[in-house]
């Protein structure tokens, strides 16, 4: 039998993982290390009766622990993190455990005897590539990092995606998550919902469909092109949706005749969230097949197992608006709490301006949006039907130069990819990294894409990063 080492085990991705290989335990041993809180031990009830799994107590940020759960194991499937909006009211949390816990696994695979016999899946994020409104709301690995101010989360999965891309671990995949589609997003009562721009968009995946992705990757018919990639996890053309398109979808599906009368329109942001729609999700799919669910089905099991709110259409609107909604806007990460606290800032960072904010109007001058469907590739700087194995340093000169930066190494290997290089942005900061990882991934340097309050200057001397910045920010004019 195959042992797997999981984290994140009684999350709600990881719940799903969970049972997705209690139904392989003829092939597969699972070690799912979890925290000793009692919150979790309610969780894992669920599956006492799960012979093929074993249960460690213990902290993803304590070396020899991490290790102990490593040793052995066939697989490592690292689902575990801190997520937004918890990350990002407690960033220090946040980078101890993201950041720390891909380091442990990391250092804990090359102090095994054999690591190549060790396959590494991490998990990263949509929130790395940051604020992709429409007209730039199409994307794929390789387009430019650029976080959203005051994200936490999104700034340590790209660290920790840098850690392993350039780890040198024989047997590695990174895989950026996308939204996941599960029943308790029905339940979801919190301010950050007031940062989704009804005009932004997400290509979702139901959590089934994402479990069963990490399970098949454990699986013995998994070609090994996948191993060193780094993948959009989405679920294809039926999933891409407006986040204007989910709201009224679970709405509808609720009973709610018009969600309108449940909010405000310029309670919602205008700008830096982040979502995309991918032009190369399918690859995934064609690697290790895991779509099975569609959109509909999803939203019908969600419903299911919420009966309580489905109710929610026999409650008058306003009722809903002034009791619920409107408290909510203004809990401290709300939008209207920025807005009466005159945190010109946030106010900037969401919505442009205060006078811009002002001039959104009501509902009467509204409508649907609906971003452009044929797929647009942003231009990564360099010829990409050619081969990494013929990249040379002229290659990579121009790729920086593209970026406003520098290649400061003297000269690179030929199909030495996943060697670091050194390299100088515009703003003079010195940094290293594979070609892997500034071409394939999208990196640049680490310095500036934490500065988020500095991408519009950065804009000005990297063409790359200029393409969804001054997008993205500028979003379409308002319908009067």
């Amino acid at each position: 039998m195959k042992r797997v080492f999981l984290t994140g085990a009684t999350g709600n991705w990881g719940r799903h993982i969970l049972r997705e290989f209690a139904g392989r335990g003829d092939r597969f041993q699972v070690v799912a290390l979890v925290l000793p809180a009692e919150r979790h031990h309610a969780v894992l009830a669920e599956f006492a009766g799960m012979a093929n799994l074993e249960v460690v107590h213990g902290d993803l940020t304590d070396y020899p622990t991490v290790e102990s759960c490593v040793r052995g194991a066939d697989y490592v499937l690292h689902v575990g993190a801190i997520v937004s909006p918890f990350a990002d009211d407690h960033p220090t949390l946040a980078h101890k455990v993201n950041v720390g816990s891909a380091r442990n696994i990391i250092n804990a695979v090359r102090a095994q005897p054999d690591p190549a016999a060790v396959g590494v899946v991490m998990v990263g994020s949509v929130a790395e590539t940051g604020d992709r409104n429409p007209p730039v709301h199409w994307g794929r690995v390789g387009d430019p990092l650029c976080v959203s101010r005051y994200d936490e989360y999104g700034q340590t999965k790209v660290i920790a995606e840098k850690l392993l891309v350039d780890a040198g671990l024989p047997r590695w995949a990174w895989v950026r998550q996308t939204g996941i589609f599960h029943p308790g997003m029905l339940e979801i009562r919190d301010a950050i919902m007031t940062h989704s721009p009804f005009g932004g968009v997400m290509e979702w995946v139901s959590a089934e469909d994402a479990a069963r992705l990490m399970a098949n990757i454990c699986e013995d018919d998994v070609p090994e092109q996948f191993w060193g990639g780094i993948y959009n996890i989405g679920g294809g053309e039926g999933w891409r949706l407006t986040n204007w398109q989910l709201q009224t979808a679970i709405s509808t599906a609720l009973g709610v005749k018009d969600v309108r009368t449940w909010y405000d329109r310029n309670w919602f942001a205008t700008r830096n969230f982040h979502g995309q729609w991918y032009t190369d999700s399918d690859r995934l799919e064609e690697l290790v097949p895991f779509r099975q669910d569609t959109f509909e089905q999803a939203l019908a099991r969600a419903v299911a197992a919420n009966p309580a709110l489905t109710r929610a259409g026999r409650v008058p609107g306003w009722l809903v608006k002034h009791l619920v909604m409107k408290p909510l806007t203004r809990q401290p990460r709300g939008t209207m709490a920025f807005l009466r606290a005159g945190d010109e800032e946030k106010i900037a960072a969401y919505f442009g301006s205060r006078q811009e904010w002002e001039v959104i109007g009501d509902w009467s001058t509204f409508t649907a949006p609906e971003p452009d469907r044929h797929p647009a590739l942003l231009d990564h700087g360099y010829d990409e039907a050619k081969n990494p194995a013929e990249w040379t340093a002229e290659d990579m000169r121009q790729v920086a130069g593209f970026r406003g930066g520098q290649l400061l190494s003297a000269s690179m290997v030929r199909g030495a990819a996943g060697t670091p290089l050194q390299w100088r942005c515009a703003d003079g900061h010195v940094f290293s990294g594979s070609p892997r990882l500034i071409l394939t991934g999208g990196h640049w340097c680490p310095e500036c894409v934490r500065d988020t309050a500095g991408y519009n200057h950065q804009a000005k001397s990297n063409r790359f990063l200029a393409q969804v910045v001054h997008a993205a920010r500028t979003p379409p004019a308002i319908k009067r």
